[in-house]
């Protein structure tokens, strides 16, 4: 099933209001953002890492970029990694690879959300392709994912 069907059945399940847009293809979400005229604040990425064993989905403003070292504090992790695409990339099935929308929960992983997020009042992100983006209140996406919220980046 592709990942944007699921998502609408959890959207509409939960009867959050949201919007689908579609674009040309973009890979980064600097070229995301100005695609979709948002600001590189409002964009969010997904970072996968490595914690020690674990793997972990980040959510990050895309203006923004993950500060190891802080991280590591913030997991309480002596290691912590980008992960390698081989080490996620089965997780997702019906999504592009650097598609994912910020929804781990939905693939049984620990989602961090960087504090920087909460900015602002809503929240856009991949949708699962490189063509398409989707855009919902932030306070309905923390109480569908329950993200550990947490101070892990620094502006680019």
């Amino acid at each position: 099933m592709p990942i944007l069907t699921r998502l609408r059945e959890v959207l509409e399940a939960n009867k959050v209001p949201y919007v689908v847009h579609s674009h040309p293809t973009a890979y980064t979400a600097q070229e995301i953002a100005a695609l979709q005229h948002v600001k590189g604040r409002e964009l969010a990425k997904v970072v996968m890492v490595k914690a020690g064993d674990d793997l972990c989905m980040l959510v990050l403003p895309s203006d923004r970029r993950v500060d190891f070292g802080r991280l590591k504090a913030v997991l309480g992790a002596a290691d912590a990694r980008l992960a390698q695409e081989a080490e996620f990339r089965d997780l997702f099935p019906g999504c592009e690879v650097g598609a994912m929308p910020p929804f781990g929960n939905l693939y049984g992983l620990t989602v961090w959300a960087d504090r920087a997020l909460e900015k602002d009042e809503a929240i856009v992100f991949n949708a699962g392709t490189h063509t398409l983006t989707a855009r919902l209140a932030f306070r309905d996406w923390v109480a569908l994912v329950k993200p550990t919220m947490a101070e892990f980046t620094v502006h680019l």
